[in-house]
């Protein structure tokens, strides 16, 4: 789950503040050789280097587990570092190492125009590496730039979904939106992007596969797909287009047309009032049931999710999160639009964050069943600052636990009943082998 914009005491939000400078390196005595002066001036240079990271990255605190769109950015006065943070990082093991490693590159490195900045940000992105949490990121100023044209809602693209397929290590197709390129291209769900314009994508990021795809509208991106069970190969260009996000679609299913099927792609701004709209749209045509489809859905916003969940869960919590210094806070709903009518959520392994938040809650208050099979397990918040430069950082600041006081991190949430998706009838006939048991199980809820 990303963006938690939650005020606390920790933080400083529209104010700055106090200003305490750590120490900094003694000036430079006078009458030094050249050859010192210029490995001081190096010195101070990555000196400045580490505190500028510092003063940016001691703000201590978002699929985002995988996903291609980008989640809101909270805005936040960067902290300064205490002393003893900068000590700590700062000490004369740390300088001397950058400073033989700076006197290597320059000495040896077999191209002579090596860019500075993308060297300062290669420090800034090992710092958050270093921590060993995947969701804990550095955005340069051109990421950050990129994210947030995404979460405008509109890029040039073909319409798909991708995420990292857990057992080949490559990207994967986890939805196509409809009208887009990619389902004017007959693409599918769970076709593996093996190589983008001849490119292969092994060993690549989610974002890297994402940055070759997406380009100018009304150019064409040349894929390379795997598809079904034998791996298939399939070649296929797409054109592509502006592109405007949906995170709500609706339909009705059952013989009468009695079963409203809601889709949620993502947790976004927009996502509360979409499901306003679709969930009213379905009730007007007297649905019995309703089958919420969280599959493949990476997170999003919590304060989308807990809108979300207000309109749907009895009087109680929906979440609540806990810092390192055990600080809990409670998201809680009113009741005042419990729904009447049995539930079906479906889920996958693809199912995370924010999503699972939501099935965690309807599965916790015996709301309805889960259909599929275990989530991704992402227990975790993440909250993206802005660092004041141009550039962000996100940080994951603290777990969450469902209503019952469970954490699903690295586990999951387990369904009702377990059905595995089946590309291949899929494939064959358009069977959606886990939708079909989604409204097996509502019909038994109804009664029929």
């Amino acid at each position: 789950m990303d963006n938690n914009y939650n005020n606390n005491s920790n933080n400083y939000y529209g104010q700055v503040p106090p200003q305490v400078s750590p120490q900094m390196p003694p000036m430079m005595p006078a009458g030094e050789p050249p050859k010192a002066i210029k490995r001081k001036l190096r010195w101070r240079f990555i000196a400045g280097l580490f505190l500028g990271l510092l003063i940016s990255v001691s703000v201590v605190g978002g699929l985002l587990m995988f996903g291609v769109f980008g989640r809101r950015l909270g805005a936040l006065t960067p902290l300064l570092p205490t002393n003893n943070t900068y000590e700590e990082l700062m000490n004369e093991d740390t300088i001397t190492k950058l400073e033989a490693l700076d006197d290597v590159i320059e000495t040896y490195y077999y191209k002579t125009d090596v860019d500075k900045a993308a060297e300062a940000d290669g420090m800034y992105k090992g710092l958050l590496d270093s921590l060993g949490d995947p969701y804990s990121v550095y955005y340069t100023e051109e990421e950050l730039n990129e994210l947030m044209s995404d979460t405008a809602g509109i890029y040039y693209g073909i319409g798909a979904y991708v995420s990292i397929d857990s057992d080949m290590g490559l990207p994967r197709i986890s939805g196509v939106m409809p009208g887009t390129p990619a389902e004017r291209a007959e693409l599918q769900t769970d076709d593996i992007i093996f190589e983008v314009d001849h490119v292969s994508t092994e060993g690549m990021e989610l974002d890297e596969v994402v940055s070759l795809i997406k380009g100018p509208e009304g150019t064409l991106v040349h894929l390379t797909l795997l598809r079904g069970s034998k791996r298939d190969t399939v070649e296929v260009d797409v054109e592509r287009s502006a592109v405007v996000v949906p995170t709500v679609t609706t339909k009705l299913l059952g013989d009468n047309e009695e079963i409203g099927y809601l889709q949620i792609t993502e947790f976004d701004e927009v996502t509360p009032d979409q499901f306003t709209e679709g969930l009213a749209e379905l009730r007007a045509s007297n649905i019995k049931g309703l089958i919420i489809d969280l599959r493949s859905n990476p997170g999003g916003s919590l304060q989308a999710v807990c809108d979300v969940a207000r309109q749907l869960l009895p009087k109680g919590i929906i979440v609540y999160t806990m810092d390192r210094d055990g600080n809990r806070d409670d998201y809680k709903c009113d009741g005042e639009h419990e729904i009447d009518i049995p539930v079906v959520v479906l889920t996958n392994q693809y199912s995370a964050s924010a999503s699972e938040i939501l099935a965690g809650a309807i599965k916790d208050y015996n709301l309805g069943k889960l259909v599929g099979v275990t989530t991704f397990g992402k227990g975790i918040v993440q909250r993206i600052f802005d660092l004041n430069d141009g550039t962000a950082v996100k940080l994951t600041v603290s777990d969450y636990y469902t209503p019952s006081g469970t954490n699903i991190h690295g586990v999951g949430i387990a369904p009702d009943v377990e059905v595995e998706y089946d590309p291949d009838a899929y494939a064959k006939d358009k069977t959606d082998t886990q939708l079909q048991k989604g409204i097996e199980v509502m019909k038994d809820l109804m009664g029929n």
